[in-house]
């Protein structure tokens, strides 16, 4: 048992945590610390953890994307039965997302606990000017930033770009190629193999969690620690209410179904999500619910279910949402109009690609932090609580899915 925990990545990213807390509070460090080896040593290992991120995060969207959009099997189910889950995924993404910012937009300003010009954000971040906040001047700057050369976005992390042709080019190989083409197994293999990558990436988080949170602690005192409770509960907050109520009183409008029933129904697919943390491995008890306990038919149970384990995660998007919020205010970083739209569509875009597996939220993440301006090192903050948070939201993911099974299965009844 204490060998398990031992081995544990949340345990281990809570004890570096707090480790490098305890270290920067209670040593009496020298005003010059910050210009010391040891501490010039504690940021190498923050900055090849943000490198080695760096490196993937364009591989991990346009193979998570690509992987999302082909797994639909046909271009013919894309348009029929494909196109009807779609719309009901991004329906419910839609209401998570405006959920997260319009609540957190509401309550009271994060403090600003980061010095921004000690911090480095790369140039190759593209922001929305905020002095060209128009309709027009925003549509025509995502138009500008979404149409360039697929090569120049990967080498540039411009991830809209990356999105818009890994969106094409999933609906032309659908078009094009017959539904077990070779193709399709490679960009399953490719996917598998840059979400391999980045889980040997995520066994260091523990080290840049220290060295971030260390760094963290020094400039900003224990100040930290108490923003992340309010996070916290604020996302659990949030998240219970998306699951609790938005997505029952949908399938409630839709179908008729009782919110008795319908839990009931739901409670054995919640359990293993929020126990796993992953939806993917939740799918077969989430099929055999659907068919028997929700009588859900299985042509659509099996296209919505295992589509939406890849492609619908409401939790999330949710998420996603609130934590750019509180790491934008937490670093001082002036968002504006520009910016929330931003934020809205990769917050979107990047629930979409997720691997539906522990903490695949974090790749994710990424994309909407680089979208935005938010320094990438900021990621192993949200790292120290992300995993409890895991749990919740994944359960919700899994609920929408089997919601979204239900609704589609009654259109297509008529």
């Amino acid at each position: 048992m204490h060998r398990r925990l031992l081995k544990s990545l949340p345990f281990q990213l809570l004890i570096a945590g707090l480790l490098a807390w305890a270290l920067a509070t209670l040593l009496p460090l020298s005003s010059g610390f910050e210009t010391s080896t040891a501490f010039k040593l504690l940021m190498l290992l923050k900055t090849t953890y943000i490198g080695l991120l760096k490196m993937l995060v364009g591989a991990v969207v346009l193979f998570s994307l690509l992987r999302g959009i082909t797994s639909i099997g046909s271009i013919i189910r894309l348009k029929e039965l494909g196109l009807k889950t779609v719309s009901f995924y991004a329906f419910t993404s839609t209401l998570a997302i405006a959920l997260a910012l319009g609540v957190s937009l509401s309550l009271p300003k994060w403090p600003q606990l980061v010095d921004t010009s000690k911090v480095h954000v790369s140039s190759h971040v593209q922001l929305i000017d905020q002095t060209s906040a128009s309709g027009g001047a925003i549509v025509e700057k995502l138009f500008n930033m979404a149409l360039v050369n697929p090569f120049q976005a990967m080498a540039t992390t411009n991830l809209l770009a990356i999105v818009v042709f890994a969106l094409l080019l999933g609906i032309a190989l659908l078009a094009s190629l017959p539904e077990k083409h070779p193709v399709f197994e490679v960009i399953d293999g490719l996917n598998t193999a840059v979400n391999r990558v980045v889980s040997w990436i995520i066994k260091l988080a523990p080290l840049a969690v220290f060295a971030i949170v260390f760094q963290f602690t020094l400039q900003s005192g224990n100040a930290i620690f108490g923003e992340l409770a309010r996070f916290a509960l604020l996302v659990f907050t949030l998240t219970f209410i998306h699951g609790g109520f938005v997505l029952p009183i949908i399938a409630k409008v839709v179908t008729g179904i009782k919110f008795k029933d319908l839990f009931r129904a739901l409670s054995a697919p919640m359990a293993m999500a929020f126990a796993t943390s992953s939806s993917s491995a939740t799918l077969p008890l989430s099929m055999q619910t659907a068919e028997e306990e929700l009588n859900i038919s299985q042509s659509t149970s099996s296209m919505v279910l295992p589509l939406g384990s890849i492609m619908n995660m409401d939790g999330t998007a949710l998420f996603e949402g609130v934590a750019a919020i509180f790491l934008a205010q937490l670093y001082g970083i002036d968002l504006g109009t520009g910016g929330l739209i931003m934020i809205f569509i990769m917050a979107m875009v990047s629930s979409i690609g997720a691997p539906g597996m522990p903490s695949g939220s974090m790749s994710g993440m990424q994309l909407v932090m680089l979208a935005v301006g938010i320094p990438l090192e900021a990621i192993a903050i949200l790292l120290v609580i992300e995993r409890p948070l895991d749990t919740f939201r994944t359960a919700v993911n899994v609920e929408g899915d089997l919601i979204a099974a239900l609704v589609v299965d009654k259109w297509q009844n008529k």
